[in-house]
C-alpha cells in the first residue's frame, strides 16, 4: 500500500438482486472490471458498499467473495469498525482480518462521538492497536455518521506504531494533505490515498499513494490513468483536461449516489440493477439526463486520450 507506484484503489459499490440480496454473480464481473481496468488494489466494505445497510455476517461473505475473485493480484481491505464497546469493533476488526484483507479499516467516526476530543479519540485508537496484536490497520475519514478528520500531527503519531499502512483521506484541502503526507516518513509501507478529485493532480504531485474515490465507479480506468500520467510532461495538456473533467462533473456524480453508479454501470454493459439499500433520495429524470450528458462528454474524452472501455 505504499508510494513506489501511485495507484487506483476503488471504494466498491455492492450490486443487488430485485429481492435486496446482495448479487454476487454482479460482485465478480465488477471485481474483475476493477482489475482489468488495473486498479492497485480494492476497498471493500466501505460507504460505496452500503456497509452500514449491510447485516455483519454480508459484510464478511462480501469481503471474503472480493478477496476469492482478486487471487492475490492486488490488495484488499475492508473495514472492521462500525460503533460501540471497543471490546465489540476489536473482535469485528479481527473477523474481517480473517477473512484474508491485506489491512482492516478504522473509521474515524465511529470510535469517539463528534463532541469529544481528540485526546480521548486517540486513546480508543491506541486501545485498538493495543488489542489487535499485529493485524495492519488503516483509516477512514467517511463522512457517516459524521466526519472526523484527523490532524497531521495525529496521523504521524499513528503510522509511528508500524501498524498503519493505509488512509484515505478526505479533509479536500491540499494543505492539510501536503502535512498528513509527513506521516509516511516513519513508514515506508504507508500510502496515503486521496478522496478528493478537485486537486487530484496536486495531490499525486506531491506525494500521495494514489486516489480513492468515487468517480472510480464511473471510470475506473481514467482515474487508472491518471495515476499514471499526472507527471508526463508529454501529457500535461491531456492530464489537465481529466482534472478538469473530473471538477466540472463532481456534482451530478455525488447526486444520488450510488445509484447514478450503479446506472452508468448498466448504460456501460454491466448488467447491474440500480438497488440501493441505502436512502440517498429519487433518481428524478433530471438527474437521469444529466447523467446521460455525462456519458456523452466522457465518451468524447476517452476516445481524445485513447483510454480502453474495460466493459
Amino acid at each position: 500500500m505504499g508510494k513506489s507506484a501511485k495507484g487506483f484503489i476503488p471504494v466498491m459499490l455492492t450490486p443487488f438482486k430485485n429481492n435486496g440480496d446482495i448479487d454476487y454473480d454482479i460482485l465478480t464481473q465488477l471485481t474483475e472490471i476493477y482489475l482489468k481496468a488495473g486498479s492497485a488494489g480494492l476497498f471493500a466494505n466501505c460507504l460505496s458498499s452500503e456497509m452500514f445497510e449491510l447485516e455483519d455476517e454480508e459484510k464478511l461473505q462480501a469481503v471474503k467473495h472480493v478477496i476469492k475473485v482478486a487471487g492475490g493480484a492486488v490488495p484488499v481491505v475492508a473495514t472492521g469498525t462500525f460503533g460501540g464497546p471497543i471490546s465489540k469493533q476489536v473482535e469485528f476488526v479481527k473477523k474481517v482480518s480473517d477473512t484474508g484483507a491485506d489491512a482492516v479499516i478504522i473509521i474515524t467516526s465511529v470510535l469517539a462521538n463528534e463532541d469529544e476530543p481528540d485526546n480521548l479519540f486517540n486513546d480508543r485508537v491506541f486501545e485498538l492497536l493495543d488489542k489487535t496484536g499485529d493485524i495492519p490497520l488503516g483509516f477512514y475519514e467517511c463522512p457517516v455518521p459524521y466526519k472526523r478528520l484527523l490532524s497531521p500531527q495525529q496521523l504521524v503519531d499513528f503510522v509511528a506504531t508500524g501498524r498503519i499502512i493505509y488512509h484515505k483521506d478526505t479533509c479536500l484541502d491540499i494543505n492539510q494533505v501536503k502535512e498528513k503526507l509527513k506521516a509516511g516518513e516513519a513508514n515506508p509501507a504507508f500510502g496515503l490515498y486521496d478522496a478528493y478529485m478537485g486537486h487530484a493532480v496536486e495531490s499525486l504531485h506531491a506525494g500521495a499513494a494514489g486516489l480513492s474515490c468515487i468517480q472510480g465507479n464511473f471510470f475506473p480506468e481514467l482515474i487508472v490513468w491518471l495515476c499514471k500520467n499526472y507527471a508526463d510532461a508529454l501529457l500535461a495538456t491531456e492530464v489537465n483536461q481529466v482534472q478538469h473533467f473530473l471538477i466540472d462533473n463532481m456534482d451530478v456524480m455525488h447526486n444520488v449516489y450510488p445509484i447514478v453508479a450503479k446506472y452508468w454501470l448498466s448504460k456501460r454493459g454491466l448488467k447491474i440493477s440500480t438497488i440501493t439499500r441505502r436512502n440517498v433520495g429519487v433518481f428524478y429524470p433530471a438527474i437521469r439526463k444529466q447523467i446521460e450528458s455525462l456519458y456523452s462528454n466522457y465518451d468524447q474524452l476517452q476516445n481524445h486520450i485513447g483510454i480502453k472501455n474495460y466493459l
